[in-house]
């Protein structure tokens, strides 16, 4: 995974980080990559860096840190698993995160710190208007009749398990999601439902929402209410709320039940349409971890 002769793409040392990554961005943004020959994520995940920064044109430039080979910038990061991606603008440490994002998720974070690529411009297009919104139900029934036509076509199963989620049809939207072949269960929509479901399914059982408010306002220690409110927020489409209680579920016990604070974060990321929310409450994660 080394970085030679890859467009803007070079391999940060200890020796020179000073002026490769710290004085470079004070003209063009850095994204750090810190990852290792044996991470399996990172070799999903750099691969998608690397077009990326081909893609953007020297937008941004992006410095590989082999923490094996470069303990001290490990150590000096604070690097506690991998990948972990930092981005450095005007000789500042502004983001990062520190998972395997798909490749969507990735331009989503480019963009809210302002980077696109260097050779787009905004076309002068005239005004479309918005399209109507579609009825959950009456597409549920078309994508019904459509798939009863062409079994054997995946995607139309993995449309129609949305159209059902979004009716609140969870049991037999997981269905169609589990049945899924490898290249959709993969897919952004696919994870979304998934994270979705998950959040479903926890809140299904939970207490009432007052309830759950009225037990941590007596004991604001109380980490399982804190984490079904935030599920049972998020399950209803309060995404700022919920991800308020995550946020506070990390500063008291990152550790709590083996990471799931971090991990509930990620899932409500996920589900969570609003990118510049996400954005923002990712790095208030970042400045949790690291």
């Amino acid at each position: 995974m080394t970085a030679t002769a890859k467009p803007h793409v070079f391999d940060a040392t200890a020796d020179r980080f000073q002026e490769e990554v710290l004085q470079k961005s004070l003209q063009v943004p850095v994204l750090i990559d810190f990852w290792a020959e044996w991470c399996q994520p990172c070799k999903t995940l750099g691969p998608i860096l690397e077009k990326l920064a081909a893609d953007y044109n020297g937008a941004f430039e992006l410095a590989k840190v082999d923490v094996e080979a470069e303990q001290q910038l490990g150590a000096a990061f604070q690097i506690r698993s991998i990948p972990t991606v930092f981005l450095v603008k005007g000789g500042q440490l502004v983001d990062g995160f520190a998972e395997a994002l798909p490749e969507s998720a990735v331009r989503e974070f480019l963009k809210h710190h302002g980077i696109e690529p260097a050779e787009a411009a905004a076309p002068v297009e005239e005004a479309v208007a918005e399209p109507a919104a579609v009825d959950p139900h009456s597409e549920v029934v078309r994508l019904r009749h459509e798939v009863a036509e062409q079994p054997d076509k995946a995607e139309l199963k993995l449309d129609l398990a949305l159209a059902l989620l979004a009716t609140g049809a969870a049991q037999e939207s997981e269905q169609l999601l589990d049945a899924l072949p490898a290249n959709l269960a993969t897919d952004d929509r696919s994870l979304r439902a998934r994270a979705r479901l998950g959040f479903l399914s926890v809140s299904k059982d939970a207490p009432p929402v007052e309830t759950l408010q009225a037990a941590i306002a007596a004991q604001p220690e109380d980490l399982q209410a804190r984490y079904l409110l935030g599920a049972r927020l998020i399950a209803a489409g309060h995404g700022e709320a919920a991800l308020d209680q995550f946020i506070e579920l990390l500063r008291r016990d990152r550790a709590y039940q083996d990471g799931l604070p971090r991990k509930a974060l990620i899932d409500a990321f996920k589900v969570i349409e609003d990118q510049d929310l996400v954005g923002q409450y990712r790095r208030k994660m970042a400045s949790l971890l690291f």
